[in-house]
């Protein structure tokens, strides 16, 4: 076994040599941070383009996959060399969306067999975007409590209502939405999961503006949608335990934070900024509270990212993540609350806006990050629900 693994190390690594762009690779790579995919998708350099091609075509946009789904059907050790590998030559497979973080590990373990090798080849090949939905203007916390209906008429179901806070559905191609098929039943009783084409007659978006003065929401209306039965997965009334396992997966992918996006790359450490606010550019801060709340941060940050590691780790051996999804969720959306809070204290005067000509790149964006950051402990559940979650199924505490 050990000496396979060698040998596809060695397979992996001169694959890698030979297929990959030298603008693909290397410290100063021209990968963007994430590629959605997508019907509206489009690319500003062509070498890119030819990498996801190349990466598609090797199945390693989604490596542990089976390959009648998209992927290369790797071992969880194949994936983790291919991984290693990758980071070695400065390089990676940029395509992500919901439809591969959430849809598809729901897909897996509810749908039908038909459903997946429609709809998972080509969430694999990037060539459909995904969006949520789920919450409603008067069904947020309280999710079950949703309303948008879906009545059944033939081999069709007909859906009138609204969804909010819905992920950029403007440029996205289908929805995965919670929809009421039985009104009389208890209200987790009787909910369906359905399955959504946004260019259907019927399907209307409106993007919503936050603070920070851009958004990815929209609120999405459905307006006599008609949808094919077979685009239901699982049993009409029982999708909200298709519901509840898509949600396992949206926190372990909000609990894996930030990809690496540009933004952050490059930027001054705390300590840094800290330094430059006080006009102390080397030696210690004078400030001792200041002192304090930087080190507190970065050794809340090392804890997180280690014990994540050791989570992932447990995954890679079988071990997927469980209810505890929720306090890495809960404990991340916080830390980085904190943290944004502090960037934002010592970017002083420069903090008090977000747009201009005279602002540079870096005070933009971390104003920018501390506005939007207000919604990290609401979305994907609120810390409240996760609280509830971490009592009940982890600590097992009762009602």
């Amino acid at each position: 076994m050990m000496i396979d693994l060698e040998e596809f190390r060695e397979e992996t690594r001169n694959w890698l040599d030979v297929n990959c762009p030298r603008s693909c690779c290397g410290p100063e790579n021209i990968l963007p941070d994430i590629i959605w995919g997508g019907r509206l998708q489009q690319y500003e350099h062509e070498d890119v383009r030819l990498w996801m091609d190349k990466l598609v075509a090797k199945g390693w946009t989604v490596p542990t996959w089976p390959k009648t789904y998209g992927g290369a059907g790797l071992s969880k050790d194949e994936a983790q060399i291919l991984a290693e590998e990758m980071l070695r030559k400065d390089t990676r497979s940029p395509l992500y969306s919901f439809g591969m973080s959430m849809l598809a590990p729901a897909m897996m373990e509810f749908a039908t067999e038909e459903q997946k090798l429609e709809h998972l080849p080509r969430i694999a090949r990037g060539e459909i975007r995904w969006c949520q939905g789920y919450s409603e203007p008067g069904a947020g916390s309280d999710l079950a409590s949703l309303q948008c209906r879906a009545v059944r008429d033939g081999d069709e179901y007909v859906v009138t209502g609204q969804k909010i806070w819905t992920s950029s559905a403007d440029v996205s191609d289908w929805i995965f939405c919670l929809v009421r098929t039985d009104t009389s039943a208890p209200k987790h009783e009787g909910i369906s999961f359905l399955l959504i084409d946004m260019a259907t007659p019927g399907v209307t978006t409106k993007p919503i503006e936050l603070i920070s003065g851009a958004s990815p929401f929209c609120e999405t209306f459905f307006d006599n949608v008609r949808v094919p039965v077979i685009n239901r997965i699982y049993d009409e009334n029982k999708g909200w335990q298709v519901a509840k396992a898509l949600l396992l997966h949206e926190r372990t992918m909000l609990a894996a934070g930030n990809r690496g996006s540009r933004a952050t790359i490059g930027r001054r450490s705390l300590l840094k900024v800290a330094r430059d606010a006080m006009d102390t550019p080397v030696g210690r801060l004078p400030d001792e509270s200041l002192r304090s709340e930087i080190a507190q941060s970065e050794m809340d940050r090392l804890c997180y990212e280690a014990t994540l590691r050791k989570n992932n780790e447990a995954r890679l051996a079988g071990n997927g993540m469980g209810p505890e999804g929720s306090m890495f969720k809960l404990y991340l959306s916080e830390l980085n609350q904190r943290v944004a809070d502090l960037r934002q204290r010592l970017n002083g005067a420069e903090s008090l806006v977000w747009d201009g000509e005279d602002l540079n790149e870096e005070d933009q964006a971390v104003t920018r990050e501390w506005l939007y950051g207000k919604a990290a402990t609401i979305l994907g559940g609120t810390s409240e629900v996760q609280m509830n979650i971490i009592s009940k199924r982890v600590l097992g505490l009762p009602d």
